[in-house]
């Protein structure tokens, strides 16, 4: 059996709002189960849906061709991140310590299973379950100027020496979820914060996720899309029906900077270019077949396709409590002050752990 090592594994995102754990449902009931509807006719999405899942976005390089884990690799390594992602454990020292802040409490237990069919990524095309290369772009004057001066100010931010509210990302200032790490689509897992409340009405799907308060309100009525010069931070959604899946297709999203930490699309693709297509389908009386394929030529070489699984969950979704008038920024940047004001100075050339 081959064994796989735990890093190479681990599917790492920003967490962001509490989660509960799916129900559980009988085979019988799988095979008797016909896809509801909605009083006007639609397919019936309706109803609050965890997505956690440890299967990894990429398929370790390691596995080649291997699609699926056999049982017996499937039960070893559920086994090895349940303990991997223990949060109240206490072995390691300190430092170790410091890095479980956010213990078992907040996390999201869903995450140390596999998918069902036991697949090695969430990724199924290209077929090797990696994302394609990226578009390498020559690097004028004018870029490597703007990407130095985002290193910095990231840099800048990570060491506690803010210049200007500048220095902290969209996220940090809880204007949005930046990048789209969890809670908004491409929805992929993260620590926790996987859950999402789809709603309807005649005409509109509303996809909800408490990552700082973000609701998508997508029209299924034809109205055609928004034109190019309109930009939104989530984009402009517009859905159909395709038989029983609901399909959207987003575009216009707002621009970023050079290292994405004024934007929300995904890995920093290009917003001008950037086309994300997602498809929701019951797959039965409480799961849904989530499939989102992105593509942007711009910044990869060929489009790729991601699928999860949604499971619905009898719990709630609880509030993600972030507001602009946190304390936060006021602490960083009278932090900052304070730390000049004894001496310290801010070291450009400073390596990042």
């Amino acid at each position: 059996m081959r064994r796989l090592s735990i890093s190479s594994m681990v599917v790492t995102a920003t967490a962001t709002a509490l989660c509960v754990a799916p129900k559980t449902w009988s085979q019988s009931a799988q095979d008797d189960w016909t896809p509801p509807r909605t009083p006007w006719g639609d397919p019936d999405l309706q109803g609050i849906y965890n997505y956690a899942t440890v299967t990894p976005l990429e398929r370790p390089v390691e596995l080649g061709e291997q699609v699926v884990f056999d049982e017996e690799e499937a039960a070893v390594l559920e086994e090895e991140m349940a303990y991997a992602m223990d949060q109240d454990r206490r072995d390691g020292g300190n430092e170790a310590d410091v890095a479980r802040n956010y213990n078992n409490l907040w996390t999201d237990t869903s995450r140390t299973q596999l998918t069902e069919d036991n697949r090695t990524s969430l990724i199924v095309d290209p077929p090797n379950g990696r994302l394609p290369p990226r578009v390498e772009h020559p690097m004028t004057p004018e870029r490597a100027a703007a990407a130095r001066e985002a290193e910095l100010s990231l840099k800048r931010f990570t060491l506690g020496f803010h210049e200007s509210y500048h220095d902290a990302d969209v996220g940090n200032r809880c204007i949005i979820r930046r990048r789209n790490e969890g809670g908004g689509h491409p929805y992929l897992p993260a620590l926790y914060a996987n859950t999402a409340q789809i709603f309807q009405s005649p005409g509109y799907v509303v996809i909800y996720a408490e990552m700082i308060h973000n609701a998508r309100i997508i029209s299924v009525d034809g109205r055609p899309p928004l034109p190019d010069s309109v930009e939104t931070w989530l984009g402009s959604p517009r859905g159909r029906w395709e038989g029983d899946t609901l399909v959207i297709e987003t575009t216009n999203f707002l621009k970023a900077d050079d290292i994405g930490r004024t934007g929300v699309v995904y890995r920093n693709a290009d917003p001008e270019t950037f086309r994300i297509v997602e498809r929701f389908r019951r797959t039965g009386p409480e799961t849904l077949e989530y499939e989102v394929t992105m593509s942007d030529p711009n910044t990869w070489t060929q489009p790729f396709t991601i699928r999860v699984p949604w499971n619905e969950t009898d719990g709630q979704i609880y509030e993600y409590q972030c507001q602009e008038w946190n304390y936060d920024l006021y602490f960083w940047l009278s932090g900052a002050r304070e730390r000049e004001a004894r001496g310290e100075v801010f070291d450009p050339d400073a390596e990042l752990d």
